[in-house]
């Protein structure tokens, strides 16, 4: 009988920016390269952990669509400009991180607080303009860990006043895709050839990415492969019950 094939060449080259990577993984037996390249590619978007700012206090507004003298923004654009920044947290709890600043300026990442529990990715991210020479800009955000896509109504909303919850994109990966060409093993030319293209925000390697995902998958699989023999099966009939006298 012939054996399913394995593939044994893989290759990372660099894709169309630094935070990009193409990876190519060949031979795989027809059909497994669209079997694996659809599996990575949903865990790699949905499942990996990751930070994101989860709520902001903007000193001086006490709801999304206010405005604040001497900035160009209003709230809401501020909000949005928040949930680009891409960071990076070493605490498994919720962290406060402040940024104060005035003048006429752009005000970027760069100007949050420093703390041994963030690291801001992203430094030159815009946030807000200050346009007035005594303009001042004074915020608080909390960060956190998660995976995927958490929308506000999906947690608790924030019980201090004039704190506003965020949409929190927590996946370091922002786009993943994948195709698959024919490739040659001795005569045979239809084996499978998968080739992945990954983009990642610059808060994790596309290459670690794939080894999380990796793991992730091997553990679904590995529960399955452990206790399936030793499971009752569902297609038995029930035994007959012992019959009293």
């Amino acid at each position: 009988m012939e054996k399913i094939l394995l593939p044994n060449r893989l290759t990372v080259s660099d894709g169309s920016n630094p935070n990009e990577k193409i990876i190519i993984i060949e031979p795989f037996y027809y059909g497994y390269g669209t079997t694996v390249g659809n599996s990575l590619r949903r865990v790699l978007l949905s499942s990996l952990a990751g930070a994101a700012i989860t709520a902001v206090k903007i000193n001086g507004v006490s709801h999304e669509f206010a405005t604040l003298d001497g900035v160009k923004e209003d709230a809401l654009e501020i909000i949005l400009n928040l949930k680009g920044v891409r960071l990076i947290s070493h605490s498994d709890s919720p962290v406060k991180l402040s940024l104060k600043t005035s003048g006429e300026k752009v005000v970027t990442a760069a100007d949050f607080e420093k703390s041994s529990d963030i690291e801001i990715v992203t430094q030159q991210h815009k946030i807000a303009t200050l346009t007035s020479p005594k303009a001042k800009f004074e915020l608080e955000v909390t960060i956190e860990k998660g995976r995927g896509y958490s929308p506000t109504e999906e947690r608790e909303t924030p019980s201090d006043i004039g704190t506003i919850a965020i949409d929190a994109i927590f996946s370091p990966i922002r786009n993943v895709g994948y195709k698959i060409e024919n490739t040659r093993v001795g005569d045979i030319t239809n084996y499978d050839k998968l080739i992945l293209t990954i983009e990642s925000d610059g808060t994790v390697k596309p290459e670690t990415a794939v080894k999380e995902s990796v793991n992730i998958l091997l553990e679904q699989f590995n529960f399955i492969l452990e206790n399936i023999e030793g499971s009752p099966s569902t297609n038995s009939e029930p035994e007959a019950e012992q019959k009293t006298e």
